[in-house]
């Protein structure tokens, strides 16, 4: 039978559980956006405190607010811009198809379609029965606007949340900044108390490789969005300067920067341009692709201290069990049970 203090104890067990079930509840939808948050913060915080809070006097807040300012400049200048630039190529390529909703297809089709291997003739019979058939244009239009329009509201979704998300980021780095001497305080004492001089070397590993990976993707993003520029220029691409701000915002996930150098080659080829069409495909293919494939792991694993195997194995991992986020965990997780299984084999290891 249970006396007063055992009964004290299990509703103090009881009630600590509730509080931690609790907390988890309420922060789980934000969970991404506070990780986020924080690799930002990892990643940033020696640049702040050691060189812009000495000049500002010590002032947190000033500080943080200054770093959010410049963190808005950052993520949320060029995004506005590149969608600017999206709506403005969104309008040329209504007024392209418009000609076609109002006059029907012309009756042949454009030659190159006709030289697409394995599927060319198919694509003209096709292109025939359409042009010659108003009815059949007009069910071939509504049925691709259904979809267009399901995939506009899911992409104004996206944005929407995006949005949301990036305030959230912002709201939670601010503080970050702000308390950050507390924050790193209790991040090493929480350790220290958890594993002792383990626990301080798991804290300090996890940072090493948050700024790895951090460097091995900026760093690719820039290098990939020199290259492409370089090619987009050399082979008379439209708009090259924004290509290359798409290429650098989308070099984040593995096909985004063929989506846009595979779309300006195909847009010199129905200029007629096949040469520099087949230049920019080999180009993309062989330089700015490989940079992701070659120089990302490596600057992941020499920033994080890794092998290139746990690295990429840790990104391409998170990415499916975390999504975006998992970019940073997926690296920090194995290499955090890499240090430990290191440790457990070295203490296990006979003297």
């Amino acid at each position: 039978m249970l006396n007063d203090c055992d009964t004290r104890r299990l509703a103090q067990i009881a009630l600590v559980v509730l509080l931690i079930v609790g907390s988890i509840a309420v922060l789980l939808p934000f969970v991404g956006a506070l990780l986020f948050a924080l690799v930002i913060w990892v990643c940033t915080w020696d640049i702040y405190r050691e060189r812009v809070l000495p000049r500002l006097g010590g002032r947190d807040a000033l500080g943080a607010s200054l770093m959010v300012v410049l963190l808005v400049l950052i993520l949320l200048v060029p995004t506005v811009f590149l969608a600017g630039a999206l709506a403005s190529g969104a309008d040329r390529v209504i007024d392209l198809v418009k000609p076609y909703f109002d006059q029907g297809l012309p009756a042949e089709p454009p030659g190159w379609i006709a030289a697409i291997p394995l599927f060319g003739q198919q694509l003209v019979d096709f292109w025939h029965e359409v042009a010659s058939s108003r009815e059949a244009l007009n069910t071939l239009l509504a049925q691709g606007v259904a979809p267009a329009r399901q995939f506009l509201l899911a992409a104004g979704g996206v944005a929407a949340n995006g949005l949301l998300q990036l305030a959230l980021v912002l709201f939670v780095v601010f503080f970050l900044y702000r308390d950050g001497e507390v924050v790193a305080a209790a991040l090493y004492g929480g350790a220290r108390k958890l594993g002792g001089e383990l626990g301080e070397g798991l804290v300090d590993k996890a940072r090493g490789t948050v700024l790895g990976v951090m460097l091995g993707i900026v760093g690719t993003a820039a290098a990939q969005s020199s290259v492409a520029m370089i090619g987009f220029f050399i082979a008379g691409a439209p708009a090259p300067v924004l290509l290359a701000f798409a290429t650098f915002f989308l070099s984040m996930i593995p096909v985004g920067p063929p989506l846009i150098w595979g779309g300006a080659a195909l847009w010199l080829y129905g200029q007629g341009e096949l040469g520099w069409a087949i230049f920019l495909a080999l180009y993309g293919l062989l330089i700015i692709s490989s940079i992701d494939n070659v120089v990302k792991p490596i600057l992941m694993a020499r920033g994080a201290g890794l092998s290139v195997l746990i690295v990429a194995l840790g990104v391409f991992g998170g990415v499916l069990v975390f999504g975006f986020i998992g970019i940073f965990l997926g690296p920090v997780l194995l290499a955090l049970g890499h240090m430990l299984l290191i440790r457990w084999l070295r203490e296990e290891s006979p003297t």
